[in-house]
């Protein structure tokens, strides 16, 4: 029998503080140095690799920040409190964030992270604040945890790394599909170099083209707003009228994929819960465009309601509406959509669907796109919601299993996987 310790939670790690260069200093910002916030991690991936932000030397050098190192943990302490991630790479962080590095004789890095998950919930419940709720350092005192010997820790990792493992696996081969899928769109309705009746780049070829207010276009392309493509929808969706819903609010989606498919009772549910959503539609929201609230609709929606503060957006041409999302979801229409809604008054940076319908793109004829979403984008969708699909399969079993193993309900034996 694997003998288990109990601990606290403080005595299991070092607990690190980070922070943030001054703004006003340029010098200090646009570096090599990726700068983590919470609006890089908590998207339910185990990892994180990339920051919205990088400082430079003389940054780190000239505040309070620090670097954590690859295989150590972030979690985020104010405001969305309990986000958790395991550096991929070497980063810097701010003062919303602790780092968590394992005490090596207690436990491991690895151990710890999914210990934490499990103390997630606790620790909120102990977090404070004036105004928003708070981790503190103190926090982590009032959680304790039993702890099994290091060789019975490294089976459990075993087993839920490798469920986590083939969920990074699938998202790796979800974004090279994505990237091919936007090499393409960029060749075809960016660069103009979609293939001629004998197969060569249209407008290498010497392809005719004729000027319109996007500048130089294929002669028969047309230049279209988002407005005459797509169309706002607001219905209603009946609560009184059924016993169970899924609420989806903004923080359920995230760059396409849906978070969280949590039955609620109708009468639970806040007074921002009133949308339905069809098939096929689009869902964006109106807050922050740059933290990719949005995703497509690929599933039976008959039980689902959406907040007011997400968008549904439909298809009013005869056009996939896959094309319309994608489009959407380019880079550069979120940055430019991140502008607008920064440049605007109020709480939050926010769009409507006025600022949508200014993105304008020059298209061929409805035919030919759909001909790209059938080539292209389809065979793309159909293997991301695939994945997606698996990964939720994969991350139930996870979540199963992780509290049932890191008590010692479930031994290490009595798990057998196939992956």
């Amino acid at each position: 029998m694997t003998y288990w310790k109990e601990y606290k939670l403080s005595d299991l790690m070092d607990v690190i503080g980070g922070g943030t260069p001054k703004t006003t200093i340029p010098e200090y910002w646009n570096g090599n140095i990726p700068w983590l916030s919470v609006v890089d991690f908590g998207n339910a991936d185990k990892r994180v690799f990339e920051t919205e932000k990088k400082i430079t030397e003389l940054g780190l050098n000239n505040s309070s920040t620090k670097i954590l190192k690859k295989g150590q943990i972030i979690i985020s302490a104010r405001g969305t409190v309990g986000e958790l991630a395991v550096l991929g790479r070497d980063m810097a962080f701010n003062q919303s964030c602790y780092g968590l590095n394992a005490q090596s004789n207690i436990c491991t890095n690895d151990f710890l992270y999914y210990l934490m998950k499990c103390k997630i919930s606790e620790l909120k419940r102990n977090a404070h604040g004036a105004v928003f709720d708070t981790i503190t350092r103190n926090t982590f005192e009032t959680v304790s945890a039993f702890i099994p010997d290091l060789p019975t820790q490294t089976a459990i990792v075993e087993i839920l790394s490798s469920l986590d493992d083939k969920i990074e696996l699938n998202n790796k081969i979800n974004q090279e599909l994505e990237n091919l899928a936007q090499t393409l769109f960029k060749q075809w309705f960016i660069d103009f170099e979609f293939p001629n009746e004998n197969g060569d780049p249209y407008k290498s070829a010497g392809g005719e083209m004729v000027d319109s207010e996007l500048g130089e276009i294929p002669k028969g392309w047309e230049v279209y707003s988002m407005s005459d493509l797509l169309e706002t929808v607001s219905k209603t969706y009946p609560l009184k009228t059924v016993r169970e819903v899924v609420f989806l609010n903004t923080g359920d989606i995230q760059d396409g994929k849906f978070l969280h498919n949590n039955i609620s009772d109708p009468k639970t549910l806040p007074g921002q819960a009133k949308k339905s959503i069809s098939l096929n539609d689009i869902l964006y929201s109106e807050i922050r465009p740059a933290n990719k609230r949005f995703a497509y609709v690929h599933f039976d929606t008959s039980k689902y309601v959406v907040s007011t503060k997400l968008m549904v957006l439909r298809s009013k041409v005869a056009i996939n509406s896959l094309f319309q999302y994608f489009i959407l979801t380019q880079k550069e229409q979120i940055d430019y959509l991140q502008r607008l809604a920064e440049s605007r008054s109020g709480t939050f940076p926010q769009i409507t669907f006025s600022e949508v319908s200014t993105i304008k793109i020059a298209l061929p004829t409805f035919d030919e796109v759909n001909m790209f979403v059938e080539n292209v984008l389809e065979p793309f969708f159909s293997s991301k919601f695939s994945s997606e699909f698996e990964n939720q399969e994969l991350t139930n079993l996870r979540d199963m299993l992780l509290p049932k193993l890191i008590s010692g309900e479930l031994e290490v034996s009595d798990v057998s996987l196939s992956l």
